[in-house]
């Protein structure tokens, strides 16, 4: 019986060519207690209007819009205030979801009483295709392990808010799910457990900041002492191990 709602967590910027795709993969899930919350950071292309034909059709889609252009982390926050559900999910606004990724991932979570979930995912291209890449997660990841590399694909997450309560995205520009991830773990001392089974296929765009690992140097440096309240030197060190294990492929 799906008696626990799961509150779908979308922010949504210039993504017109495709959150329809995912919006759909929302929509076909077997499991059909939920809400999708598509929180609007402003877009200037057609985004807005693909999301309200929705909303007029499906009354579980939810469409709010920001007042200024304010970053992922804040329409996410936006997103875990309204949220009602026991459960919270993410989904970029172009990734993917497999029809039994919510079923499977609330079984899990209900099996074994987790308040933090993950799955595997699979990497694909802008056209959809498979780009030869699956990311594992770790059966378990604690905050000693997780702090020296991001083990967990945003889209893949789930919380229970009736264990952690609700927990906001530090407001840093990028890196700010990684961050919320140190965040719980870091504040509530719970650990995060791997479903070992792709339910998500992650869009890697051409250009996209996510795509140059070079240019994230700074902003995991930033993580490491805006977030994490890190020494400097502390921080430089834990990014040349992360710059280690990416030119390592270990993730």
């Amino acid at each position: 019986m799906e008696k626990d709602l799961v509150s779908v967590i979308m922010p949504a910027y210039n993504c017109e060519k495709y959150i329809s795709a995912t919006i759909d993969t929302v929509t076909a899930q077997t499991y059909k207690n939920w809400e999708l919350i598509i929180v609007d950071d402003c877009a200037t292309d057609g985004t807005a209007n693909v999301i309200q034909r929705y909303c007029e059709s499906d009354s579980r889609i939810k469409y709010i819009k920001l007042e200024k252009n304010s970053g992922a982390a804040v329409a996410r926050n936006k997103g875990i205030e309204l949220a009602k559900g026991k459960y919270i999910a993410f989904l970029d606004s172009d990734d993917i979801w497999l029809p039994e990724k919510l079923k499977k991932q609330v079984e899990f979570m209900n099996s074994g009483k987790y308040p933090f979930s993950c799955t595997n995912y699979e990497r694909i291209n802008e056209k959809g295709e498979r780009i030869g890449k699956i990311i594992k997660c770790k059966n378990i990841c604690t905050y000693n392990t997780c702090v020296w590399m991001n083990p967990i694909g945003n889209s893949t997450v789930m919380l229970d808010t009736e264990q952690l309560g609700k927990i906001y995205v530090p407001n840093i520009r990028k890196r700010n799910d990684y961050a919320l991830w140190l965040k719980i773990m870091r504040t509530t001392g719970c650990r995060a457990y791997g479903l070992p089974e792709v339910l998500t296929k992650y869009t890697v765009r051409d250009g996209s900041i996510s795509s140059k690992k070079t240019s994230l140097v700074k902003y995991q440096y930033r993580l490491y002492r805006d977030c994490e309240n890190f020494s400097s030197l502390r921080a430089a060190f834990h990014v040349c191990m992360w710059g280690v294990i990416k030119i390592l492929h270990i993730k």
